[in-house]
């Protein structure tokens, strides 16, 4: 046994291909590549994997990681992020009057890992665990603003945003979007940076046109980017 390995074959593997799905999604080819692992084992523990729900599909076939992993570390209380989401979520949407969600990539989807709705009236309504998609919307934008360049290029094929939507984002600090992901629909969102200073995930809020404009920023990114920070914050003191 060495510091790379356990002396359990099969489950150093799997944590190789686990580790290898952190950078995003890959296909049976690219885990092979970067793990060494030959196809048929690659292939096995794989699907394996995605049986315990460790691993997931996104919409093109490519492995990407699953669910399992976040629903096991907030069960051991270890996500701090979600440990105090709700409460800022719930008070975002007290301020703004709109649905609050919080989102983090995952491959090429992102996912909604906490959320507070609107009380009453119209509203859009994202549930927790829903995967949206990573080439739509102002928390997509947020989620992809800060890539490297190489990545950014990539995700943009298809994008209804542009390089310079992005440029725009990562100057101010906040993305909207107005009936990118869904018709009707607007949106602001913000970044919420882990201790390397990295996005690691996008705060949002949501709702009608007709309630947000078509300039929902000017009304409401101070709010959304105040929580963002905030969360951010205690993310920062919780690290040390």
């Amino acid at each position: 046994m060495d510091g790379k390995n356990s002396g359990v074959g099969v489950l150093d593997k799997a944590v190789k291909i686990l580790a290898a799905l952190e950078g995003g999604a890959q296909s049976l080819s690219d885990l092979v590549k970067a793990t060494g692992i030959a196809r048929p084992t690659a292939h096995r523990l794989a699907v394996a994997l995605e049986h315990h729900r460790l691993v997931s599909r996104d919409f093109s076939g490519k492995f990407i990681l699953g669910a399992r992993s976040s629903e096991l570390a907030a069960a051991a209380g270890e996500d701090k992020l979600l440990a105090i989401a709700l409460p800022a979520l719930t008070a975002l949407r007290d301020a703004t009057s709109e649905s609050a969600q919080l989102y983090r990539r995952q491959g090429d989807l992102r996912i909604c890992i906490a959320t507070a709705e609107r009380l009453t009236g119209l509203r859009d309504s994202v549930p927790v665990g829903t995967a949206l998609t990573m080439q739509a919307g102002s928390a997509a934008q947020i989620l992809l603003a800060w890539e490297d360049p190489d990545k950014l290029h990539r995700n943009l094929i298809n994008a209804k945003f542009t390089a310079a939507n992005l440029s725009a984002v990562r100057r101010r600090g906040w993305a909207q979007s107005v009936g990118e992901r869904e018709a009707g629909v607007a949106s602001v969102s913000a970044p919420v940076r882990g201790p390397n200073n990295k996005v690691i995930a996008a705060v949002s809020i949501s709702g009608p046109i007709e309630r947000l404009s078509r300039q929902p920023g000017r009304v409401h990114a101070a709010a959304v980017a105040a929580t963002a920070a905030r969360l951010t914050e205690h993310l920062l003191k919780n690290s040390k």
